[in-house]
């Protein structure tokens, strides 16, 4: 018998060998077969969908879980215009905390103030707390003196805006988060995930230093699943910031590893171990993604972004996280950053070539068209956030200059190269939504109406694999997900209309009707 059986549906498959169905049957959270395979069997309830378009569950392969739901909870100073209308909002916001308490806020953007802040704008408003201020971008930070007094000098630039390094040092400042804290935080992204059809993604990097919330984050993912509130499968990637030298036998190749050696794979089900997250360089946003030409300002020609450490340094933790094992994810937004990390992929192959590892560049959000070839000889998957240019894509066009701007998070190139690619969404740096994503995928349009790189458009069929089939594999979940296969997870998005036939102006306004995982009617 089966648990469920759903009629009346047009039902896209990602599945070459069976594309479209009108009925499935689902029994103890697989699915066990299409159309006439099941219309014969009883079920214990059916589900008539009246005409709903049912796709694979999405998978969104790069966010930021506890991270968005902290700031979904922390007063947020976005969107802002004029600096005075910050320093208010905070000033309100700090009258409600403990006195000497640390007050974190999110969405902090200079680019699109009248004047940048500095700690000493913070500071008439602090009354005695500790005020951070969190980057739009997650890569710097706004701080008064209060937080500037307890960071080492070399970090501590005296007018509060730190970046990578230095905003890593402000966070470890901040007393840890709880565990209960960012369990509920998790919970709460989760959800909002779900409400949008995603049924998995991979958390992108718990125990960094860059941006942890607590030494020992990754027990809150799994408080969460304990006490079932982790609502959607959720793959962890582990910084690399977590390795500690180990001496292990020579024949293991592992010359670094985290506690008890536990590597890509380990755990199954709802929640397990993914991949080895390594920063290459910075974000866009902050000006701190590693380039090989200047960012354009209205000055002229500007700095050129930076490297997290030095290329032999990067070199050496890509090589030896792939021979230990792990599948990488190396995150690399700049070209220069690209470089760096395609030298290092390359080496390690050579060394000891690993097909199956599947490892991944996230970001890749400025791609020259010579690396492109490497790319694909590398067999590596790009997972991109397509949502990052259809929110600050002026910008980013802007300070790339017109020669540059068709390099942006491509689509199109890297399908012709033989490049995969995985959609995610980097949530909460920008807007979550795969279907929002989808569409800038096929129109390449900013809010304001701006074409970016218009030859890197790809067709609505292609965007709709990147977030299913294409994001499964990269999380290696292809055997249980990304298609609606007999044999795998019912994992399901039911929507108002289909993607392939609207408008593409109208595919980000789809409404998700319903999220199934394994068979669980959850939104």
């Amino acid at each position: 018998m089966l648990s469920t059986r759903i009629t009346n549906a047009r039902i896209v498959t990602m599945d070459p060998d069976r594309p479209a169905a009108r009925e499935l049957g689902i029994w103890r959270g697989r699915v066990v077969g299409l159309d006439e395979d099941v219309a014969d069997l009883p079920a214990r309830r059916t589900l008539d969908l009246d005409g709903a378009t049912v796709l694979p569950g999405f998978v969104d392969a790069h966010v930021h879980l506890a991270w968005a739901g902290l700031k979904a909870k922390a007063p947020g100073v976005a969107p802002s215009r004029r600096a005075d209308d910050v320093l208010r909002v905070v000033a309100e916001a700090v009258a409600e905390a403990p006195a000497g308490g640390w007050v974190d806020f999110g969405g902090y953007d200079q680019r699109t103030l009248d004047r940048p802040l500095t700690a000493r704008d913070l500071d008439t408003v602090s009354a005695g707390r500790k005020v951070y201020l969190g980057h739009l971008s997650g890569h710097a930070c706004l701080v008064n003196s209060a937080v500037l007094a307890g960071l080492p000098a070399e970090v501590a630039r005296p007018d509060g805006f730190l970046a990578e390094g230095a905003m890593g040092a402000a966070l470890r400042s901040r007393p840890p988060h709880s565990l209960a804290e960012l369990a509920t935080a998790i919970e709460h992204a989760a959800r909002v995930c779900r409400s949008e059809g995603i049924t998995g993604c991979a958390e992108a990097g718990v125990g960094a230093r860059l941006f942890g919330h607590s030494p020992i984050e990754g027990a809150a993912y799994q408080l969460a699943h304990e006490s079932g509130r982790l609502p959607l499968r959720v793959r962890l990637m582990v910084a690399a910031d977590a390795l500690r030298p180990v001496r292990a036998d020579a024949e293991d190749t592992t010359s670094r590893a985290i506690d008890l050696g536990l590597r890509t794979g380990f755990g199954e089900g709802a929640l397990s171990l993914g991949s080895l997250k390594i920063f290459t360089d910075g974000g866009m946003m902050a000006r701190t993604a590693a380039l090989t030409s200047p960012y354009l300002t209205p000055a002229g020609p500007g700095g050129s972004g930076q490297l997290m450490h030095e290329p032999e340094v990067l070199e050496s933790t890509i090589v030896e996280g792939h021979l230990a094992g792990w599948q990488l994810a190396v995150h690399a937004i700049g070209d220069r950053a690209l470089d760096v990390a395609l030298d290092a992929l390359e080496k390690a192959r050579k060394l000891s070539p690993r097909p199956e590892a599947r490892h991944r560049v996230e970001h890749a959000g400025l791609v020259r068209p010579d690396q492109l070839p490497r790319l694909a000889a590398l067999g590596v998957t790009v997972v991109i956030q397509p949502s990052f240019l259809r929110y600050y894509g002026d910008d980013y066009a802007t300070i790339m200059g017109e020669d540059r701007a068709g390099w942006l998070y491509r689509g199109r190139g890297f399908l012709d190269h033989g490049v995969r690619v995985a959609g995610s969404s980097d949530r909460p740096v920008a807007n979550g939504a795969p279907l929002r994503a989808i569409q800038f995928m096929v129109e390449r349009a900013s809010e304001s109406g701006r074409l970016i790189g218009p030859g890197e458009a790809i067709t609505v069929e292609e965007a709709l694999r990147a977030y299913t089939v294409e994001a499964a594999r990269a999380c290696h979940w292809d055997g249980d997900a990304g298609s609606i296969t007999p044999g795998r997870r019912a994992d399901l998005v039911a929507l108002g209309d289909d993607p392939r036939r609207v408008d593409v102006s109208r595919i980000g306004d789809i409404e998700v009707v319903r999220t199934f995982v394994e068979g669980e009617d959850v939104y």
